[in-house]
């Protein structure tokens, strides 16, 4: 690349003015050729135009760091088509400028190569436009995935799980679409693998992944486990772990020191209660310490009122107070 062509067709001076340091720019021409033969004037096009539909001008420059080749793209063919049609999804007018600032390659695809296809994928799934746009605005790395390659086989590996493809697993994709940016032999089947050796059965992991789909991308062994050591350590049953699990999935991945620990801890040290009790109400694991279980621990103290941790917690404040006339 010589640097007389760069200065001959005024882009070196382009970046020097949003302010662009010679590294950057060095790094930036590295990632996309196509920029030594471009001129300012379609480079500061592409940047107004990102500016109008609300990108902030401080976060252009990490976005061109990103994905220089934005620069490059025809602004009436390429860039103003993708915005239009990404609009249409948003549900709020800043949705569509987060989405290019999480993901600026999102502009790079193809309105009628990439956007329909997903649109018919999605939707023999049961996806709804709205959604696959909610989707999309949450998780833009959806439109570099292959229909092929990618997102064929997490749908695949759900419906092995024993979802349906025409209602449950576009739900599951819907609530966590993160989900599709992750291997399923390297992380989606080894913790469903792991799961599934905790004692759920079928319909307990179905369950498990329809509510809270977001376990299936947790390493098992790194988080999984030790808290499974843990309780198992604290006089938790195999078989009661397994329960909570189903209906509380977060139990596995809470911080042990900071959540799980403190709980049990206040649960028998101060309230004087057995670990049955959180084992048949795990939603206790959910509650606020000191926001929660602290204040309705107290209260209920000195009115020397005694109740399940169900009746306890299964309830909003206002509830609370007048289940127990404490008002």
């Amino acid at each position: 690349m010589e640097t007389t062509n760069i200065h001959s067709s005024g882009i070196m001076w382009f970046f020097k003015e949003k302010g662009f340091n010679d590294k950057s720019i060095h790094v930036i021409f590295q990632k996309c050729k196509r920029l030594e033969g471009m001129q300012s004037e379609n480079a500061s096009e592409n940047w107004d135009y990102l500016k109008s539909v609300g990108v902030k001008e401080r976060k252009l420059p990490s976005l061109i760091r990103k994905c220089p080749k934005i620069l490059t793209l025809g602004l009436h063919d390429k860039l103003i088509p993708m915005v239009q049609c990404l609009a249409t999804l948003g549900s709020k007018p800043g949705d569509v400028a987060s989405a290019i600032t999480k993901f600026p390659h999102i502009l790079s695809h193809s309105v009628e190569e990439k956007l329909c296809p997903l649109l018919a994928f999605f939707e023999a799934l049961g996806v709804t436009d709205k959604q696959l746009g909610k989707m999309i605005l949450q998780n833009p790395r959806i439109l570099s995935y292959s229909i092929e390659s990618k997102l064929s086989q997490i749908v695949d590996f759900l419906a092995s799980l024993g979802l349906s493809k025409e209602v449950m697993i576009g739900k599951v994709l819907v609530k966590y679409p993160f989900i599709m940016g992750y291997n399923v032999e390297n992380r989606l089947r080894p913790t469903s693998d792991f799961l599934k050796s905790l004692g759920l059965t079928e319909l307990d992991l179905q369950r498990v992944v329809t509510n809270f789909p977001a376990i299936l991308c947790r390493d098992a062994n790194k988080t999984m486990k030790p808290n499974l050591s843990y309780l198992r350590t604290r006089g938790f049953e195999l078989s009661q772990i397994a329960a909570m699990v189903t209906h509380y999935p977060p139990l596995l991945i809470k911080s042990i020191d900071h959540s799980l620990e403190p709980r049990i801890r206040f649960l028998v040290d101060v309230m004087g209660r057995g670990l049955d009790e959180a084992a048949n109400y795990p939603d206790y694991f959910k509650h606020g310490l000191k926001k929660t279980l602290e204040m309705r621990q107290k209260l209920l103290r000195e009115k020397n009122i005694e109740c399940s941790l169900s009746e306890m917690l299964d309830c909003n404040e206002k509830k609370f107070m007048s289940r127990f006339a404490l008002v």
